[in-house]
């Protein structure tokens, strides 16, 4: 291996020991594309916020089949859905910041990646969760977004 190849895999490795590990459930999926060594398929992935207990955000997302999908060497679509909803009862484990990274997930080898970002609208007292891809597909990043509404009586805590 040479020498600039090595310092790519060190920093790669270091990245993702550093950035925040998506923790999800794959609650469903369906094939859309039939090949013999592994279909195509839309996946349904629950997260639970980790600073927000009671507060599920279920991301539905293409998955590339075949070897490649296989192998994990595949480049997933950029296309992502969310929906996140109150689960149970809301209990924050600390302030929140205005905005911030709340999972993410590599959606090809080195190069794209979902990323699923809350953002608190203190004036109407909700989380408005964001997901998106981290590379642009046909000169705009598909996006999609969801919020959740606190109870009565239940205030976000902000940094």
């Amino acid at each position: 291996m040479n020498s600039s190849l090595l310092r790519v895999t060190v920093a790669l490795a270091a990245a993702s020991l550093v950035s925040p590990l998506a923790h999800s459930e794959e609650v469903g999926s369906v094939n859309t594309n039939f090949h013999v060594t592994g279909s195509d398929r839309v996946v349904v992935e629950a997260y639970d916020d980790p600073l927000v207990q009671g507060v599920t955000c279920y991301v539905s997302r293409a998955r590339t089949g075949g070897i490649k999908g296989t192998l994990g060497i595949a480049e997933d679509p950029t296309e992502a859905s969310i929906a996140c909803r109150q689960v149970g009862t809301i209990k924050f484990t600390g302030p929140l910041k205005q905005q911030s990274d709340v999972f993410s997930v590599s959606m090809s080898l080195i190069f794209k990646t979902l990323h699923v970002v809350r953002i608190v609208d203190p004036k109407r007292n909700a989380l408005v969760y964001l997901t998106y891809s981290d590379r642009v597909a046909s000169g705009s990043a598909k996006n999609s977004v969801s919020a959740v509404s606190m109870p009565a009586g239940t205030t976000i805590p902000l940094k």
